[in-house]
């Protein structure tokens, strides 16, 4: 009989948007990289001052505290693999979490951008609550809100999911393939991201309390 891993929420939402974040990060890197071997005029950086992440995007703006453009580039393509690897493989329980939240920071501190590190802090914070969620939600709740959260949260998750891939991965292809000029739209869908993600981070909480978020998803 075929073994099956099973996700609940809390470890989910850790895993898909910690990658997602590590992918986000890649993407500043190798902006930074391209810049090659020199001196950033201050903390704040642009990702990409060429190309259509530049001209489309605004940039991908950042911070560093590394006197190195070079550097840093290599720095956060590192961070990122390592949020990627350690979000796919090893994302197992409350430590896993909270060592996604510091992998994040550094992240931040090294080029990684504002959206990517952020979306790993809240990857991170869920991440917390693998095998012990917050018990606040049974204290106040009704049992038919309980009932509701249950429903609600794979749509909230999905949503969250969706908008998190497109402003990863959608926004991409649509600069460089389609040549889209709307930094605005990404802009949105950044703090859209924020919101979702950490409104499916508290919804997922009551729904692991339950007790049903064992079945959140079941992965062959």
């Amino acid at each position: 009989m075929e073994k099956k891993t099973i996700f609940n929420a809390a470890k989910s939402t850790a895993l898909i948007f910690g990658i997602l974040a590590g992918l986000g990060g890649l993407t500043h890197g190798i902006g930074e990289i391209l810049q090659g071997n020199v001196k950033p005029d201050g903390i704040i950086i642009e990702s990409w001052t060429q190309g259509p992440i530049a001209t489309n995007m605004g940039g991908e703006p950042g911070m560093t505290i590394v006197p190195s453009l070079l550097v840093t580039g290599i720095l956060t393509v590192l961070v990122s693999l390592a949020i990627v690897v350690w979000s796919a493989a090893f994302m197992r329980d409350r430590t896993a979490g909270r060592i996604l939240l510091l992998l994040s920071v550094i992240m931040l501190l090294t080029g990684g951008g504002f959206g990517p590190p952020i979306i790993g802090i809240l990857a991170g914070v869920a991440g917390t609550g693998i095998g012990k969620p917050s018990p606040w939600w049974r204290s106040r709740l009704s049992r038919g809100v309980w009932r509701s959260l249950v429903a609600l949260w794979p749509w909230i998750f999905g949503i969250a999911v969706a908008n998190g891939v497109f402003l990863v991965i959608g926004s991409l292809v649509l600069v460089y393939l389609f040549d889209l000029n709307m930094p605005d739209l990404f802009v949105m869908s950044f703090f859209f991201a924020v919101l979702s993600l950490s409104l499916t981070l508290a919804v997922g909480r009551g729904y692991d309390v339950q007790g049903r978020g064992s079945g959140a998803l079941a992965l062959a």
